[in-house]
């Protein structure tokens, strides 16, 4: 029995990369636009930690405007859903993003990822989330101000509601499930405020309290333990040589509410909480993607690991990233980090050590990853 458990290869744990070709910066910062039609989502297989590899890539849209968290994997490893916020039009000679309503299915745990199904959702779906349990599903809608609701049983996934958001123009960017899945937290980047949701089922409402966390919320992460929240503050804007902050939320309270403060940097966009507990991490822009006679241009974008302790959290550490990275997500075991390293076309791959993140590698992508998701978020 011991030699045929041996000889039984471990299950496939996936991440998943959305890579976009239709938009870049050059060295001054200015912002270029590309024709559509080379993106992809890469799905890559992390059983080895330290030596990923791509699995597939699929020719689907993905869009680097809004939060990397478009996409999500099933905790079983078996699904991932993509939305993709942006169709491109030419209009007038130019290539420019208007809201899409699109969301892709994909079955990971095939012998060739392919995609299942595509659904339509509200306009400029841009945060996802999938409750632990791996039955429902949560898009935010940017430009609707509004939340897709979907039922998910086994590989079929239907959408079976739209919630209209109580904040007008709020502009809902991320969602987060708590681990009981009786509640969901919302981003609000407009508004300054996250907002919680009720669960029943697979009916969501709008709870109508929502606490302030900071300037332009724009990424949320639930621990593990369901006992506290993470909020990634963006700031101003994309970079302006500010320190940002990352909000601490205590969700034992009730209502839950802000309790703390960390500065992480400029214009922190990914944001991951070990599923082992004790560290999460922040990754900063850091001005990588900015005009090169910026005062706060730097050449690396920023990984800040956070060390927490009960609901204290704290900056014990910070490591270079690519220019432009966007996204991070740890390995199901908290061992390994993984970031997005949006110019370079690269996941870099870090090992946690001590208080440490160290650097043991990367692998090449097809294209450029706007965001990046494991079956942990």
């Amino acid at each position: 029995m011991a030699a045929l458990l041996q000889a039984t290869p471990a299950r496939a744990q996936f991440l998943i990369a959305g890579n976009d070709e239709k938009r870049t910066w050059d060295e001054n910062g200015v912002v270029a636009t590309l024709p559509p039609g080379k993106d992809t989502v890469s799905i890559i297989d992390i059983r080895d930690r330290a030596q990923p590899r791509v699995v597939a890539n699929l020719p689907l849209m993905n869009s680097i405007s809004g939060p990397p968290t478009n996409l999500a994997v099933t905790g079983n490893n078996t699904l991932a859903l993509v939305a993709n916020s942006l169709d491109w039009v030419n209009k007038d000679g130019a290539w420019q993003g208007v809201p899409d309503n699109k969301l892709t299915v994909i079955d990971i745990e095939a012998a060739t990822p392919q995609v299942v199904s595509t659904l339509t959702v509200g306009r400029q779906p841009s945060g996802l989330a999938i409750n632990k349990r791996g039955n429902l599903a949560i898009v935010t809608n940017r430009a609707d101000n509004s939340l897709s609701v979907l039922a998910i049983h086994g590989k079929d996934v239907t959408t079976v509601g739209t919630i209209a958001l109580a904040i007008k123009n709020g502009d809902p960017t991320s969602v987060a499930i708590t681990p009981d899945g009786r509640r969901a937290l919302v981003t609000l980047t407009r508004a300054n405020k996250v907002a919680v949701m009720n669960i029943s089922g697979d009916s969501v409402s709008d709870s109508g309290y929502a606490m302030t966390t900071g300037l332009a919320p724009y990424n949320v992460q639930i621990a593990f333990d369901g006992k506290f929240a993470l909020v990634a503050n963006r700031g101003n804007a994309v970079s302006d040589g500010q320190v940002d902050t990352v909000s601490v939320i205590d969700l034992e309270e009730n209502p839950p509410r802000v309790i703390d403060q960390v500065a992480v940097g400029d214009g922190p966009r990914g944001l991951a909480i070990s599923p082992a507990g004790g560290f999460a991490a922040a990754l900063t822009l850091n001005g990588s993607v900015s005009a090169k006679n910026a005062f706060y241009r730097h050449e690396h974008a920023a990984i800040v690991l956070l060390r927490i302790d009960g609901k204290k959290v704290r900056k014990v550490g910070e490591t270079d990233a690519g220019a432009g990275a966007q996204a991070i997500a740890f390995s199901p075991d908290g061992r390994f980090l993984y970031v997005g390293n949006f110019l370079a076309g690269t996941i870099g791959i870090l090992r946690l050590q001590g208080t440490k993140l160290m650097s043991v590698g990367e692998i090449k992508l097809p294209g450029h990853p706007a965001s990046l998701r494991s079956s942990v978020p």
